[in-house]
């Protein structure tokens, strides 16, 4: 793999151990799947913040590099949730020893110089990459929108990949960096009979579809329309279980009017969706309410106002939510009228990543991808339903 005279030199420690180490990660992932090159980035998405997933082994690795190493500084460096609120965790119910852990992880990623924005969709709240931007995300659902929905380019980078990209502003030139590998390889045809309204519907295609394909760009045909709702939840639900990370819908994501349909096909029928409601919904009476995994929308916590507006919730209910769409909503009155409900407002963090195992019996969510981590990471049942229908679960 071919480096340049300055990144022989970062290589060599001659930027620091922080820098050394972050070459090392990259070039070994280059030579693995046979990159020619490093090439520029301009922003990473870095997974890996949660004290729940590092453990004590993770915050040792962040503090040695936060001791020389900094992001650069054209580099848009954004982080994905944490395992708690950072500023209101105790009414979440966070331990106090975890939650003393969590801000060392927070405080060396601070040192660092990467933004404490703690959410799993960036492009939200101004890490927004242009088309054919070439950039380094974790985070799977917010690859998956990234390539897809916005037209960029990068692989599905971990988070010690992605925040060694931080540190260099490169990465590996392979994957869907490269043109060809951005080609569809398996038509989805959508039957003419299959409605697709809600985030949750969204939420079973993206299953459906896997229980058919795996880790393969796809071609999609048949879905007429797609807010940016549905397709943060079908991007979340296609990477966490099919590994899918660039989908073109025909006519609606950014490259499909440049790709062509390949001939290898499956078909998606009404069944194939009901079959994934009826594998998402083990449970019974939930205990716990969540919604905003990957993080709510503003359009998504006006919603949840209107709907909780004069009511009281009687279970525990979580909207996960970046901090900046929290502050947006409060200025519209949202977050008044949701918090007078009863309902939480659970910023910087989410169901997935926080230490929930013990707490709660039943998730009720409209988040394939939640009912994936609440059952493997805490031993939920889960009952997965829309939007509206978790609203009313919280408040029976």
């Amino acid at each position: 793999m071919y480096l340049t005279k300055q990144e022989e030199k970062m290589l060599a420690g001659e930027e620091g151990r922080a820098v050394k180490k972050s070459m090392e990660i990259l070039v070994a992932l280059g030579r693995i799947f046979g990159a020619d090159k490093l090439i520029e980035i301009s922003s990473v998405q870095v997974a890996g913040v949660s004290y729940h997933n590092l453990g004590d082994a993770g915050l040792e690795y962040l503090n040695e590099l936060a001791k020389d190493g900094r992001v650069k500084n054209n580099i848009t460096a954004t982080l994905n949730p944490a395992g708690m609120d950072l500023k209101d965790w105790k009414k979440l119910g966070i331990p106090d020893r975890f939650a003393a852990k969590q801000m060392q992880v927070i405080d060396s990623f601070r040192k660092l110089g990467l933004e404490i924005t703690c959410t799993c969709t960036p492009y939200f709240i101004g890490n927004k990459p242009k088309p054919g931007e070439h950039i380094a995300w974790s985070e799977s659902s917010a690859v998956a929108y990234a390539n897809s929905v916005l037209g960029a380019r990068t692989n599905r980078e971990g988070g010690p990949s992605s925040l060694a990209s931080a540190l260099t502003g490169k990465t590996a030139n392979y994957g869907l960096h490269l043109d060809e590998n951005r080609k569809a390889e398996v038509l989805v045809n959508i039957g003419s009979g299959v409605e697709l309204r809600t985030v949750a519907d969204f939420g079973a295609l993206g299953h459906a579809i896997s229980r058919k394909v795996k880790n393969k760009v796809l071609y999609i045909r048949g879905i007429k329309k797609a807010g940016i709702e549905q397709l943060k939840a079908f991007s979340a639900s296609t990477a966490t279980y099919s590994g899918t990370a660039l989908f073109h819908i025909e006519n609606i994501t950014h490259e499909s009017k440049n790709t062509e349909a390949p001939k290898d096909k499956v078909i998606i029928e009404n069944r194939d969706i009901k079959e994934s409601y009826d594998f998402l919904n083990d449970g019974s009476e939930p205990d716990f309410v969540s919604v905003g995994c990957p993080h709510a929308s503003l359009k998504e916590l006006e919603k949840i106002a209107s709907f909780l507006k004069g009511k009281k919730v009687k279970k525990e209910f979580w909207i996960a939510v970046s901090r900046p769409i929290k502050e947006l909503a409060a200025s519209k009155g949202y977050v008044k009228v949701i918090e007078d409900a009863g309902a939480k407002l659970a910023c910087d963090t989410c169901m997935a990543v926080a230490p929930l195992k013990g707490r709660f019996r039943c998730l009720a969510t409209n988040s394939a991808k939640a009912c994936y981590y609440g059952r493997g990471a805490n031993g939920f049942k889960t009952r997965f339903c829309s939007l509206e229908e978790c609203v009313k679960l919280a408040v029976r």
